[in-house]
């Protein structure tokens, strides 16, 4: 994919498998919606849980964002980076908001800043800081593999 298309892919509604180092070694790997920070994948959740545990320990994140049923539809994208916790106030409820925005149905726009207001307890949001950005769409190979 071009820039512009990983842009409009990441846009779009998906979820996000992240991956983390575990303290034993092994890969600690979930699902989850996500929305931007600083123009960046981002994620908020819980202080306390393993992800973020994990890269408090060691910051290296890889996530992937796919779609497909089919062999010749499938396309994705793939992040190797940095995580950056976020504590602050902020940074969660931007995070926090675009969830919202992007993933739950809210009647009024004017509510969404209190729904993602009690999604942010007890949370932090996690961006992902690329480092390097792997893509590919299956449906620009004409049926030719």
């Amino acid at each position: 994919m071009t820039d512009d298309e990983v842009k409009a892919f990441l846009d779009g509604r998906h979820v996000m498998n992240i991956a983390t180092m575990g303290p034993d070694g092994n890969i600690h790997l979930v699902a989850m919606w996500y929305g931007f920070l600083n123009g960046n994948p981002a994620f908020e959740t819980f202080t306390k849980s393993q992800k973020v545990k994990n890269v408090r320990r060691d910051p290296r994140i890889t996530v992937l964002v796919e779609d497909g049923d089919v062999y010749e539809e499938l396309r994705g994208v793939e992040i190797v980076g940095r995580a950056v916790v976020h504590e602050e106030q902020g940074p969660l409820m931007e995070v926090a908001e675009n969830v919202v925005e992007r993933y739950i149905p809210v009647n009024d726009p004017a509510d969404i800043p209190a729904v993602a207001q009690a999604m942010a307890t007890k949370r932090v949001c996690i961006e992902v800081v690329p480092e390097k950005i792997v893509s590919w769409d299956h449906r620009k190979l004409g049926g030719a593999y």
